[in-house]
């Protein structure tokens, strides 16, 4: 590249080509963007003139890359997610704190077993910080291939795109079938036709936890169920099955304190064994500083036998020492 095109381009425009790639549109580009539509062109234009390269082509209605565009992307990716994570760094007082790590975890995980867990943590790394972005399992990847999050922690499709991502199981979520405390929709165990017949209370089906437990049923030969109500996080479906709407499937670490206090009731499922593994995700090319290594361990260290973390409850956590 010419050195007059390094010294005149701007991360700002490196982000619009890029989400030019994403979308296929200027259009769209500058709605996202906030900026006018011929500022998006003239940003176009410019990486073209300079580098000497068609970087689109037109296919309908759509903007598609190139060859060449293809490579530049792929470079002004790289950029712009080392510019983020540069950013950040610098962004730490130095004085006020050894370390720092964002991760990204699927919502469940994130409301339910990460925030006790990172908890103890903390109280044996008082000095450093630790920021939990509650996502769903596609942002989460493409909060750790941008450099948004230093790792993500999520369930995963497996016909999810991770190219480029390191990815590995720490452990397995049972799902179970729960129930008001006083619902009489179903007695203490049921049987697949039984299940196929209740009314339940499930994510939407655009979600990966929608289609992870579709897909789970199915093996068991539980097709087309009745869905009477689609909730996007799992505490509105406990909140739904609370109130008699149907039942649901549901993490068991995400009911084991309603179990406990009698506002949910198990219902078991003989013959019935779903369940979801839970993956840490990561860039392959990160390079991770002591304290987010130290998080990461412990993270795994914590998921024994591949089993979700035990014996980190909100209770378990001491007040700090003023």
């Amino acid at each position: 590249m010419k050195r007059i095109f390094a010294s005149q381009t701007t991360l700002h425009k490196l982000e619009i080509f890029c989400t030019v790639c994403e979308l296929q549109s200027v259009t769209r580009t500058a709605e996202r963007m906030s900026v006018a539509q011929p500022v998006v062109t003239a940003h176009l234009r410019f990486l073209e003139d300079k580098l000497g390269v068609k970087l689109f082509e037109r296919s309908g209605r759509r903007l598609v890359l190139t060859a060449a565009g293809r490579r530049v992307h792929t470079w002004a990716n790289e950029v712009i997610t080392r510019t983020r994570e540069l950013e950040r760094e610098l962004n730490i007082s130095g004085e006020a704190e050894l370390g720092t790590a964002i991760v990204s975890a699927s919502m469940t995980v994130a409301s339910y077993v990460l925030p006790p867990l990172f908890s103890v943590f903390r109280q044996n790394h008082p000095t450093g910080g630790v920021t939990l972005l509650v996502s769903n399992p596609q942002l989460v990847t493409a909060s750790v291939r941008d450099g948004s999050c230093d790792f993500g922690v999520c369930i995963l499709d497996p016909r999810h795109d991770v190219d480029g991502l390191n990815v590995e199981r720490l452990w397995i979520e049972r799902l179970v079938l729960v129930t008001a405390a006083g619902s009489t929709l179903a007695g203490e165990t049921v049987s697949p036709e039984e299940i196929a017949a209740l009314p339940f209370v499930s994510s939407p089906r655009n979600q990966v936890r929608r289609e992870l437990e579709e897909d789970a049923l199915r093996a068991h030969g539980i097709i087309g169920r009745q869905v009477v109500l689609e909730l996007g996080h799992p505490e509105a479906m406990k909140q739904a099955v609370r109130a008699h709407a149907g039942v649901a499937f549901v993490m068991e670490t995400s009911v084991r304190d309603e179990c406990e206090r009698g506002l949910l009731r198990r219902i078991a499922t003989p013959g019935v064994d779903l369940s979801v593994p839970v993956f840490l995700v990561s860039r392959r090319d990160k390079s991770f500083s002591d304290f987010q290594s130290s998080l990461m361990d412990f993270v795994r260290d914590s998921a024994v036998g591949g089993q979700p973390p035990v014996g980190f409850e909100v209770s378990d956590v001491k007040p700090p020492i003023r």
